[in-house]
């Protein structure tokens, strides 16, 4: 029997969700309520007793003080229009589980495998609300139709006496007969390209005739017969190949071959891989270089990068994107996104306790007030959503999110990027041997730790893969559950300790088939049963179960002699952990269903098979030019950048999340006086018996892109390594990553512009390589997304290429970390650094719709110098603040330092190192790479002064206790006298409310 339990707060009692509510509707929808009041519900479908029920109602599921509850009868009362809101069948639903397992608690008896707790919430609204209107609400605030139901009731159709029909969202699989299905291949190309798109596999014409001929040959169907399979490939192994062989998995455009002309110097050459030929080539050049000094320790080979810390410590670190799912269900979307890179990153090596998580959004604006294109979320609910969705991952799973950042620009209405990224730290040495080395030895056990397998999460790899349309699929969203993946990250952190397993990976994208896959390279094969895998409900295909990217699993290869104490210890601490078969040399990928084989695919042929891809590249360099722009006034254009959305303060969304869990963060995201102030960059402290510190930062400026990639690039990995330096980073002892985020560009009929983006790709790689060899950062691990592209109807939406450069690193004592905020009045205020006309891509010309041409370049020789010499200052106790000097140039430095230290400053832009005849202006506002503006106590000027002899740098004034900034020009005379307060107020103004 289902049981139907709804829980609300007493009549007296505030409802602040239904009131938050009632104000974001306005907000997104411009509809005025008079109220909006919430009611939980539990769709309870299991054989339990009416006083089971009632203890479950009365217990865990309300709080009698504030709340009543009623079972099988409503609560709902004085209402207009009532709206239902639930999971989709099939979907994750967080809340069903954990109230699952507190009836179990309660009862002493665990569910069957079909029953269920299911979770929906009421809103009841009260106004001028019809059902038309409530249609509108729900399906353009309350709910995603892609993972979410719904039912609209007015208030005169609704049964008082006993409320909604207790309905139970089961999977229908009634229809779904269990069967593998035999695909031919021997067709023409257009049914070939179309069993492509029907099957949502992202495989190109070339690639379907690759496995076209694979099967046709003669030794591999005897083979295949042997195995017991025929001429046809099974959905299994079309599906196996489509996931492997995706561009999320196998980065087929990094890979590519690209035939690259400049037209500017008439330099042609062909790139055998970006990949290989930059990024790579790249950390081989420096780790040669550095010799014994090198601090790599694993790169390019595992889910993470590791790097040594101490002598008995190494550090990870890992950033990914999840953009296209994201753009579909934020919520959903960003939170896998959170949990999965926490498993990218514990999952390394033998394991990594987690230690922070990083988050960068970029967004169109939340005030974005354009008719949007079909299937487009609004820009103000992806921001809602996806702060939301990493917030729940990351604050539910204990892990402190320490650093991040938002950023603008109007393109990301057709894809939203987001950025996760987690740290994490492990013994150097772990059972006498280095614990970031693992590897699956022939006839270790794969063992599938964590969550069940469902629908959800089907066809995330190749989703992702392909640019937002108008197919793009339900399954491709998943939806995580921190508390689960915290629990058997606490289980496998023990079983890691007592030596319980060889190898461990997670199962991201491509599920078991990627997880297992990758794996078995370490024997050359594997045998899977897929249907011992524990499942959600009955009914899934074997190709779905193989493929599912459902949440919270990794797979283990555990040895034989070790299986039963794993499994025991899963058991005791109430993790699922299941058997599924084991590694072989065989040299196959090779899956049963009920004894019967499903896939029979040579591993080289699955890893190695896939054709490489063939890329003009042609680079004509935009055309642009500087403005004329009339004098501005100084003060009103200072509050203007502050109140941008690019500068603006985002404490709005920093104080959603816990930076202090775990009580290791020292330089937390804010900063200051009165901890407002924007940090730029975080320090770490994740050993309590000693003062070693963890530095994390990135840079990020894709407006420079319009430009020219290859100074976009530079400047990211530049602004990366200042944030970095400004509170204390070694520069000696840092590595990078790179995430690539970037448009389609293989040129097509839909993509006519492929040859200048894809010039734009190897300029920006061109670059990545000379930068960070100039710097001595080593690239550790990234991750491409490459067709961040919306394209439905004739409406195409494509992001600006853009780079996150991350780094990691440490400073030897955390006690001499640097915040950027003023300390006290009399201290000196330097800029370090050469201020150039350097202003196109710029904040100050974006406020007045200009791009400008003058794009910032970075001298990487002389911004080294200055950022040893920075951390020689900072570790002799000279410096008592340091800022970067980013979007906004010295103006919003200057006002960010004053008001974060509730302090004035004087500041003479006559004694900025800079070109004779550069106006005031372009002195305040230019964006020129690789400045850090500090103060330093008047008793420290002759040794810091010392220190900097020879480099570029200027003694530009002083901390006051006025509580103004004041602005002098070239020439002395005053630009602008204003109050810290009226610029805060400006800077925190935009996105208070969110």
């Amino acid at each position: 029997m289902a049981w139907r339990i709804v829980v609300g707060l007493k009549d007296n009692v505030r409802d602040a969700r239904g009131e938050r509510v009632k104000k974001e509707i306005r907000e997104h929808l411009g509809v005025e309520l008079l109220s909006v009041r919430t009611l939980d519900v539990y769709t309870v479908d299991a054989q339990l007793t009416e006083e089971e029920v009632a203890a479950a109602a009365a217990g865990p599921f309300s709080d009698p003080v504030i709340q009543d509850y009623a079972v099988n009868k409503p609560l709902a009362h004085d209402f207009d229009v009532l709206i239902e809101v639930g999971f989709r069948p099939g979907v994750t639903d967080n809340s069903g589980r954990t109230a699952r397992e507190a009836i179990q608690y309660i009862t002493g008896r665990p569910f069957a495998g079909s029953e269920a707790v299911y979770t929906s919430v009421q809103y009841l609204l009260s106004g001028e609300v019809d059902v038309a209107v409530a249609e509108r609400i729900v399906s353009g605030f309350l709910a995603n139709g892609l993972i979410q139901r719904w039912t609209i009731v007015p208030a005169n159709e609704f049964d008082r006496e006993r409320g909604l029909p207790v309905v139970v969202p089961k999977v229908d699989v009634g229809s779904h007969q269990v069967k593998v299905r035999e695909i031919d291949l021997d067709v023409a190309d257009d049914e070939l390209i179309q069993i492509s798109k029907d099957g949502m596999l992202a495989l190109t014409l070339a690639e379907m005739k690759i496995i076209q001929g694979y099967v046709a040959d003669p030794q591999v169907l005897a083979g295949r017969q042997a195995a017991g399979l025929g001429a046809k490939l099974t959905d299994c192994e079309l599906e196996a190949l489509a996931q492997t062989w995706s561009e999320h998995c196998k980065h087929k455009i990094f890979a590519a071959e690209i035939d690259y002309e400049d037209t500017t110097t008439g330099e042609k050459l062909t790139i055998d891989s970006l990949f290989k030929s930059y990024i790579m080539r790249a950390t081989s050049d420096i780790r040669e270089r550095a010799g014994k000094n090198d601090i790599c320790l694993s790169v390019f080979k595992d889910n993470a990068g590791v790097i040594r810390f101490t002598d008995d410590w190494s550090i990870v670190f890992k950033v990914e994107t999840h953009n296209s799912p994201s753009a579909l269900d934020p919520y959903g979307g960003a939170l896998t996104g959170i949990v999965g890179v926490n498993r990218d990153s514990f999952g390394t090596g033998m394991g990594a306790r987690l230690m922070f998580n990083t988050d960068v959004f970029c967004f169109a604006s939340p005030f974005y007030d354009k008719p949007l294109p079909p299937r487009l979320l609004h820009p103000r609910r992806i921001f809602d959503g996806v702060v939301e969705g990493v917030e729940h991952g990351g604050n539910k799973s204990g892990i402190p999110t320490v650093n991040g950042s938002l950023v603008f620009d109007e393109r990301f209405a057709g894809k939203p990027l987001v950025y996760c990224g987690t740290g994490s730290i492990m013994p150097a040495m772990l059972n006498g041997r280095p614990c970031h080395e693992k590897q699956a030895l022939i006839g270790d056990r794969i063992v599938m730790t964590g969550g069940r397998i469902g629908k959800d999460g089907i066809h995330g790899a190749t989703f992702s893969s392909e640019e937002l349309h108008a197919g793009s699929p339900v399954t491709a969203v998943q939806i995580g559950d921190p508390i689960t993946q915290r629990r058997m990250f606490d289980f496998l952190i023990i079983a890691r300790d007592r030596g319980l397993y060889n190898s461990i990976t997670d199962n991201g994208a491509g599920g078991l088939s990627s997880s297992v896959g990758e794996m078995a390279e370490d024997t050359n094969g594997f045998e899977l049963h897929l249907d011992r895998a524990p499942l959600k409900y009955n009914g899934l295909q074997p190709w779905e179960i193989l493929i599912s990217e459902a949440q919270e699993r990794m797979t283990v290869a555990v040895p034989p002699d070790k299986l039963d104490a794993f499994l025991k210890l899963a058991d005791e601490m109430d993790v699922a952990a299941t058997d599924l078969g084991q590694f072989t040399d065989s040299g196959y990928y090779h899956c049963l269903y009920h004894g019967k084989t499903v896939t029979w695919l040579p591993m080289e042929f699955l890893h190695n098979g896939v054709p490489q891809l063939q890329i003009p590249a042609r680079w004509v360099p935009p055309q642009t030019s500087e403005p004329q722009l009339p004098l501005p006034d100084i003060e009103s254009t200072i509050k203007q950048l502050l109140g941008s959305l690019n500068i603006c303060s985002k404490e709005s969304v920093v104080r959603r999340y816990d930076h202090e869990v775990q009580a290791g963060t020292v330089v937390k995201p804010l900063t200051g006086v009165v901890n407002d102030g924007p940090s730029d960059a975080a320090v770490v402290r994740p050993l309590a018996d000693r003062f070693d510190g963890v530095v994390t930062a990135h840079g990020i400026c894709p407006r420079f892109s319009d430009l020219d990639t290859w100074h976009m690039t530079a400047n990211a990995i530049d602004e990366a390594l200042r944030n970095y330096v400004s509170v204390g980073g070694n520069i000696e002892h840092v590595a990078g990553l790179d995430n690539f985020c970037w448009c389609d560009p293989v040129k097509s009929e839909k993509t006519p512009d492929g040859e200048y983006k894809a010039a734009q790709l190897v300029r920006s790689n061109q670059a990545l390589y000379e930068y960070c060899l100039a710097f001595g950062v080593p690239l550790i691990s990234g991750k491409d997304s490459m067709k961040n592209d919306y394209h439905i109807g004739d409406t195409k939406i494509s992001i600006p290429p853009t780079l996150l450069f991350s780094v990691i690193g440490r400073i030897d004592d955390v006690r001499q970390a640097t915040t950027m905020d003023a300390k006290r009045a009399g201290d000196l205020v330097y800029l370090l650094g050469r201020t150039e006309d350097e202003l196109g891509g710029s904040e100050y010309y974006a406020l007045h719709g200009e791009l400008g041409a003058n794009v910032p370049k970075v001298d990487a020789q002389s911004a080294m110098l200055r950022y040893r010499t920075v951390n020689a200052a900072q570790r002799q106790g000279l410096i008592a603040s340091c800022h970067d000097l980013s979007d906004g140039g010295l103006a919003v430095a200057l006002a960010e330092t004053a008001f974060a230290g509730g302090l004035g400053i004087d500041a003479a832009l006559g004694k900025i190192d800079a070109p004779p005849g550069l106006s005031d202006a372009t002195r305040l506002f230019s964006e020129s790479a690789s400045r850090l503006l500090v103060t330093v106590k008047p008793e420290h000027q002759a040794r810091f002064e010392a220190l900097f002899a020879g480099q570029s740098y200027g003694r530009i004034g002083e901390v006051t206790a006025s509580t103004n900034l004041r602005i002098t020009g070239v020439h002395g005379e005053p630009l602008a006298i204003t109050s810290i307060d009226d610029l805060k107020a400006a800077w925190q103004a935009p996105l208070k409310e969110m």
